[in-house]
C-alpha cells in the first residue's frame, strides 16, 4: 500500500444488522491491502449478530467502554498522555470543552467523551494506527475528534445524516468539519448540509464517497409472484413511515408485505396490523443476515421503503442490485439514486394516497417491475459499487496522507 499503513474505524456500535455497509467498507478495504482495526464504543447486543460475519467483527472489534471500565486502565490512559505531552492532553481538554453544547448533562458527557478518547488513543498507539475513520458524525465522531487531538492521528468521517442535520450546532458539526484531515460524504445533498454548517474554506475537503453494496451478491434472476408481495427492511420506528404503508395496503387486498427488523415501535406496528384485519397479509420477521436478505429479494416483487427520513439508504442499493423495483419516498439523497419512473417510483413522504397508487401501479404491470429492476441494477452496479467506492476512499486516505489530496469532488473519468 502507500504512505498510509494502518487505519482504524471507528463507530458508535459494531457491527449492527442495520449498518452493514460499514462492515463491507472494512472489508473492501482490506481486499485493497490495507490494514483496517475495527474499534466500538459500546458493543453490540447479540440480536444485531445475525451471522457468521458479523460474529467474527464482533470478536475482533475493540471496545472503548469495555476497556474504560477499569479505572486503573483509565488512569494509565490518561496519565500516559498527559506525561508524554502535556501541550496536546491540554489542547484536547480544551476543545471538548469548547464544544460542549451547554447545560450540566452536556458538560458531563463531554467530560465522558475525553475520557473515552485517552482509552481509544492508547489502543490506537499500541496497534500503531497511522488514521482513524469514524462512521456517524454525533457522539463517536465526538471521541474521535478528541483521540486526533490528543494523539495527534489524524482523523476522517463519513458523514450521513439525516439526523445530525436535525441538530448540527448540538453536535458542533462545524468543529469536526475544520479538524478533520477530510470529511467523505455519502451524496451531493449531504455534502450540500455540511456546507451550509462550515466554512467555506474546508468545502474542497468535503468529498462525495457512496455507501456501496456487492452487486454480484444479489441473484438479478427473480421469481414474479401473480400476487404482489412486498419487502420492507429497516428500523421499526416511526422514521420509517411503516404505519403510512400498513393503511395503504388495507385498501388492497391482493398484496402482501413482508417486514424484516426490528425496533422500537414493533409491537405497535403489529396491533395496527391485526386492527386494520391485515395479519393473514403482513408478517413481521425480526433482523435477518445479509444472505437472509439477498435470499428474500428474490422472492418478492417489489420493495418499499416509505421513510419521512433518509440519507441514501444502503436497503435501497441491495434491492436495485437484486434487480427488485422499488417504491420510496423523495427525499434527501434518494433521488440520486432512484430515477423515478426509470427505476423506481418516488412519492412525497407521509402521502398514503400517493404510496398506494405506486403500489397499485407497479402491482398491475408486470413488464414494467421487470424494466425498472434491470435499470436499477445497472444504477447500483455503476455508481454504488463497493468495490469501486472502496479504491476512491482508499485514494482519498492516501492522498491526504501524502499531501496530495485529489482535488475533485468523485473519481476522475468514467464511472466503472
Amino acid at each position: 500500500m502507500g504512505a498510509l499503513t494502518h487505519i482504524a474505524y471507528l463507530t458508535g456500535e459494531y457491527p449492527r444488522a442495520t449498518d452493514t455497509f460499514i462492515q463491507r467498507e472494512v472489508a473492501a478495504l482490506r481486499d485493497l491491502g490495507h490494514d483496517v482495526s475495527t474499534c466500538s464504543i459500546r458493543e453490540t447486543g447479540a440480536e444485531h449478530l445475525v451471522g457468521e460475519e458479523q460474529r467474527a467483527e464482533a470478536a475482533r472489534t475493540f471496545h472503548v467502554l469495555k476497556a474504560a471500565k477499569s479505572p486503573l486502565h483509565l488512569l494509565k490512559c490518561h496519565w500516559r498522555f498527559l506525561r508524554e505531552n502535556p501541550r496536546r492532553y491540554g489542547k484536547a481538554l480544551r476543545l471538548a470543552l469548547q464544544t460542549n453544547p451547554g447545560g450540566v448533562k452536556s458538560t458531563l458527557y463531554q467530560l465522558f467523551y475525553f475520557l473515552e478518547a485517552a482509552v481509544l488513543g492508547d489502543h490506537l498507539r499500541s496497534q500503531n494506527v497511522t488514521h482513524l475513520h469514524n462512521h456517524i458524525a454525533k457522539s463517536s465522531c465526538t471521541v474521535a475528534m478528541l483521540t486526533s487531538e490528543m494523539t495527534g492521528i489524524p482523523f476522517s468521517f463519513t458523514l450521513h445524516g439525516p439526523d445530525i442535520f436535525f441538530a448540527p450546532d448540538h453536535w458542533r458539526l462545524d468543529k469536526k468539519i475544520e479538524k478533520a484531515r477530510f470529511v467523505a460524504c455519502i451524496s451531493h445533498f449531504c455534502r450540500s448540509q455540511a456546507m451550509s454548517f462550515s466554512a467555506p474554506d474546508h468545502w474542497s475537503k468535503l468529498h462525495i464517497v457512496h455507501c456501496g453494496v456487492q452487486p454480484d451478491r444479489y441473484a438479478s434472476a427473480c421469481t414474479q409472484n401473480s400476487k404482489a408481495q412486498l419487502l420492507f427492511v429497516g428500523r421499526l420506528a416511526a422514521v420509517k413511515g411503516l404505519p403510512v404503508l400498513l393503511n395503504a395496503l388495507a385498501d388492497q387486498p391482493e398484496v402482501s408485505l413482508t417486514v424484516v427488523g426490528d425496533g422500537p415501535d414493533r409491537a405497535a406496528l403489529e396491533n395496527q396490523a391485526k386492527d386494520l384485519g391485515l395479519t393473514d397479509r403482513v408478517d413481521f420477521v425480526g433482523y435477518k443476515s445479509q444472505s437472509d436478505v439477498a435470499d428474500l429479494l428474490t422472492q418478492h416483487d417489489i420493495f418499499i421503503l416509505p421513510s419521512f427520513a433518509e440519507g441514501v439508504p444502503v436497503v435501497l442499493m441491495e434491492a436495485m442490485a437484486a434487480a427488485r423495483p422499488v417504491i420510496t419516498t423523495r427525499i434527501a439523497g434518494v433521488p440520486e439514486l432512484v430515477e423515478d419512473g426509470v427505476s423506481g417510483s418516488l412519492v412525497p413522504p407521509s402521502d398514503q394516497i400517493a404510496l398506494g397508487e405506486a403500489i397499485e401501479n407497479l402491482n398491475t404491470n408486470k413488464a414494467l417491475q421487470a424494466e425498472m429492476g434491470q435499470a436499477g441494477r445497472a444504477k447500483v452496479q455503476a455508481e454504488f459499487n463497493i468495490a469501486h467506492e472502496a479504491e476512491w476512499l482508499s485514494n482519498l486516505f492516501e492522498g491526504y496522507t501524502q499531501d496530495t489530496p485529489p482535488n475533485t469532488l468523485r473519481p476522475k473519468g468514467p464511472t466503472p
